[in-house]
C-alpha cells in the first residue's frame, strides 16, 4: 500500500523516542513492510532519534519532525531537526575489528543505520538537518 507523506512533530527528548519508533513502525506495518524489515527500521529510527534528542539542541527542548511515505516497494523516513548542523554520514566508520581499548568512542549507531537501511542521505537545508532513510519494503533482510 502506498502511503502519502505523513508528517508529525515530536518533542526531541529521550522519553519520546519509543513514541516516535512506535509511530514509524505502525506506518511501516500499514504500508506492508516485511516484519523483519520493521525490526531493522525500528533500530535505525531509535538510534537516529536518540542522537537528535541527545546532541542536536544546545538549548533543549527542540523538536524532531518525522515524515514517512511509501511508494511502490520503498518506504522512506525523514527525520528533521533545527539543531546544530551535523552530518552523521561524515563520520569515519569505526574499526569494529580493533581492540576495544583502541577504538574511538561513538560512531556505532551510524554504522548500524547504514547497515540496516538500504539508503541513507543527509542534507542541511534552510537551517534544518534532514536525515533521509529508505528501505525496500518486501526484501527479507540477510541473517
Amino acid at each position: 500500500m502506498n502511503l502519502d507523506m505523513i508528517e508529525q512533530v515530536f518533542p526531541a527528548n529521550v522519553e519520546e523516542v519509543p513514541v516516535v519508533v512506535e509511530h514509524v513502525s505502525g506506518l511501516a506495518e500499514l504500508a506492508g513492510v516485511h516484519p523483519k524489515r520493521i525490526m531493522h527500521l525500528e533500530l535505525a529510527v531509535e538510534e537516529a532519534v536518540m542522537n537528535i534528542c541527545s546532541y542536536a539542541y544546545e538549548k533543549p527542548p527542540g523538536t524532531v519532525t518525522v515524515r514517512v511515505s511509501s511508494e511502490d516497494d520503498r518506504l522512506t523516513v525523514q527525520l528533521i531537526d533545527e539543531g546544530v548542523p551535523f552530518d552523521p554520514l561524515s563520520l569515519e566508520e569505526p574499526d569494529i575489528k580493533a581492540a576495544l581499548e583502541d577504538r574511538k568512542i561513538g560512531g556505532l549507531g551510524v554504522l548500524l543505520i547504514r547497515r540496516v537501511m538500504d539508503e541513507v542521505h543527509y542534507q542541511r537545508k534552510d537551517g534544518l538537518n534532514i536525515l533521509t532513510m529508505a528501505m525496500l519494503m518486501n526484501q527479507q533482510p540477510e541473517q
